[in-house]
């Protein structure tokens, strides 16, 4: 068992002047500030990695930059489920009686920094397979674009029928005043937005940005405003898709089943109050929330543009506005859907609080639904 005890976020979109460091770093104060805690109280540190700042060694160059001095400090790769595993590895350090205070931060400028665009394009490149990938010329968006139109193939779904989810954030993000994209769009704007790898158009897609997020996970509860994580669970398939065993079924049920099984109790993903899903394209939140059992196979969407998902539905989801829409700075992307689910559970989400966040259900993957990370949060009196 380990607690939230605070979180840190910044705005996304353009932050000029500021590098990686400067933004985490100022992450970091907010999340420890609002732990109640000093730079003296962190004895472990995780950090994921940086386009932007690609040093073998980032967790140790953040803590001299920060000023800390921990018994622990590590980085991960596991692509879009970095952040989600930093969580689970802190969770379980913590949990186990090795550690006391962990602070865990990420950040990018990926939108203001020379050359951004092209050093995160070059670094997502090592998804592809470098045989049977990578000589073909694909990038992210194309990968996906095969795993849409198998899913559209299968299950009869339309390019209209996935924008649901890109309005969907769009109108979550609306009401954040850190996100990145907060003006209305429709399934019309949507539909006619730049192609980028069909059937995926622009808005369809995340969008890049600088940002930072930051948040500490405890042994005990430091103040009032905490949530304790009470399962984590992972699964990784395959790395490149060309070797996926299906292009419609992945491992986020399997990730999410041994998270279930850590709590020791009988959950199912139909008891969250809250969902935190990670969305770097409309196409993976479809797949994700109906491998995790939260819609039938080619009904995410429909159950998108009825209400299910939005903010006063059955199951509130992504209610920042997601990747889609408050912004993608790489690791941190993903950590901002975990701050937004504990200042939901915190009753601190303002005018996008939802009527009730006791339980929540988080999952990102990373890679092509290559690596799964599956984390569940419950709220304490």
């Amino acid at each position: 068992m380990s607690w939230i005890t605070g979180v840190g976020l910044l705005p996304f979109g353009r932050h000029e002047g500021k590098n990686t460091l400067d933004l985490m770093s100022e992450a970091a104060a907010l999340a420890l500030d609002d732990a109640g805690l000093k730079r003296g109280d962190i004895d472990g540190v995780l950090t994921g990695y940086a386009t932007t700042m690609p040093h073998i060694m980032l967790a140790t160059v953040f803590c001299e930059h920060f000023g800390l001095s921990p018994a622990y400090a590590h980085g991960l790769q596991v692509g879009g489920a970095t952040g989600f595993a930093m969580a689970m590895l802190a969770h379980e350090l913590v949990a186990a009686g090795r550690l006391r205070h962990v602070l865990v931060v990420a950040g990018e400028n990926r939108l203001s920094a020379p050359g951004g665009r092209d050093k995160v394009v070059e670094t997502l490149a090592q998804v592809g397979h470098p045989v049977h990938e990578v000589p073909l010329g694909p990038t992210i968006p194309a990968y996906y674009g095969l795993v849409a139109n198998r899913y559209m193939h299968e299950h009869d779904v339309s390019e209209a029928d996935l924008a649901e989810f890109a309005v969907l954030m769009r109108t979550n993000a609306a009401t954040h005043p850190g996100a990145q994209f907060r003006e209305p769009i429709t399934v019309g704007d949507v539909l006619a937005s730049k192609p980028i790898a069909r059937p995926l158009k622009l808005l369809d897609c995340c969008a890049t940005a600088d940002g930072a997020v930051a948040f500490v996970v405890s042994r005990e509860r430091t103040g009032t405003a905490a949530v304790r994580i009470i399962g984590a669970g992972q699964a990784h398939t395959h790395q490149h898709i060309s070797e996926a065993p299906s292009l419609t079924e992945f491992g986020a049920r399997l990730s999410m089943d041994r998270a279930i099984a850590a709590t020791g109790r009988k959950l199912t993903t139909t008891d969250a109050d809250y969902l935190a899903i990670y969305d770097s394209f409309t196409i993976t939140l479809a797949i994700l929330l109906e491998e995790l059992g939260l819609a039938r196979r080619g009904e995410a969407c429909k159950l998108a543009r009825d209400g299910y998902f939005s903010r006063t539905g059955a199951k509130p989801l992504n209610t920042h506005g997601g990747l889609m829409s408050y912004g993608h700075c790489g690791v941190a992307g993903a950590l901002a859907h975990l701050v937004e689910t504990q200042l939901q559970m915190t009753g601190r989400a303002e005018s996008r609080q939802v009527a009730d966040a006791g339980l929540a259900f988080l999952h990102g993957d990373g890679g092509v639904m290559s690596s799964h990370v599956s984390l569940i949060m419950e709220r304490q009196g």
